[in-house]
């Protein structure tokens, strides 16, 4: 599995939100609504969930391995701290 695209496509700075992330994997499938969430020690990727009837919140799409979710993890990390860098960079500019 290759991710072949990441795309940030909001930025929070309230809350413990910190954006919206979709990706595409082998140039064949996309997921969206992924979130960056910023967590009590660290941020982490919160995975596209909705809620069941009894108001459970469960994921519908999600990594199997405790490799690919690392994998997938530290690649949309990567990724944001690169958009947050440039973000920051074109601010001092202004």
């Amino acid at each position: 599995m290759n991710i072949t695209d990441i795309k940030i496509r909001k930025t929070i700075t309230e809350g413990r939100l910190r954006a919206i992330v979709s990706i595409t994997i082998d140039e064949t499938l996309a997921v969206h609504d992924i979130k960056i969430v910023q967590g009590d020690e660290r941020l982490f990727v919160a995975m596209p969930s909705r809620k069941d009837e009894n108001g459970v919140f469960r994921d519908i799409v999600h990594p199997i391995s405790p490799d690919a979710r690392h994998m997938l993890e530290d690649e949309i990390l990567d990724a944001y701290a690169r958009h947050k860098a440039i973000a920051e960079a074109e601010e001092q500019l202004i």
